[in-house]
């Protein structure tokens, strides 16, 4: 009895300093995809599904909190890097990559107890990031909920080199015209930024 007791306290310190569900997700998600999911190359989308529960929803308990849409594309992503290999080749190099922007739009809300997916592609790279674009479409009727769009800083690494590494991936596409309007607002707010220092 005792020893039951002390491991519920332990699982409920657990939960209170830690978020375990995050955790408990990230494996999930890359053990499924390792284990259950052809690799992908590295232009191919990848998918993964989700459906807003209670733990997700805002103050009204009608919709999916915007924090969470944000949460969301971490799982997204790192099941890209999974599935298409990147992250492996990136550490394998001695780099790492990180979130160096993100912005979403949100088109419609995703209603509590329904299921959607997140669709994930690589849309651009230059010599040290990749940009994502992440669309949530919920299932029931294929609509676009909101669209992601993130630079992944990749660090120590060459990313045009990375990519040549990559069949079929010898020739950097031409910028998307949304993801150069995005790039350029990133640039006035850092100058914007370096003039007030």
């Amino acid at each position: 009895m005792f020893c039951c007791g002390t491991l519920l306290v332990g699982l409920l310190i657990l939960y209170i300093i830690w978020d375990v569900n995050y955790f408990i997700r990230c494996v999930v998600t890359l053990g499924y995809g390792v284990l259950f999911q052809r690799k992908r190359k590295i232009t191919d989308q990848t998918t993964i599904y989700g459906l807003c529960t209670t733990q997700d929803v805002d103050i009204f308990i009608r919709h999916m909190n915007n924090a969470r849409y944000v949460r969301e594309l971490d799982f997204a992503r790192f099941h890209f890097y999974a599935l298409t290999g990147i992250y492996g080749k990136i550490k394998a190099k001695g780099g790492g990559a990180v979130q160096g922007a993100s912005s979403v739009r949100y088109r419609r809300t995703i209603p509590i107890f329904n299921a959607y997916k997140i669709n994930t592609r690589l849309v651009w790279w230059d010599a040290k990031a990749i940009y994502l674009e992440q669309q949530f479409v919920t299932l029931g009727d294929g609509f676009v909920r909101a669209v992601a769009m993130s630079k992944q800083c990749i660090t120590k690494v060459d990313v045009t080199e990375l990519m040549k590494t990559y069949p079929g991936v010898e020739k950097q596409p031409d910028m998307p015209e949304d993801l150069k309007q995005w790039l350029d607002s990133i640039e006035t707010s850092s100058q914007k930024l370096r003039k007030e220092k």
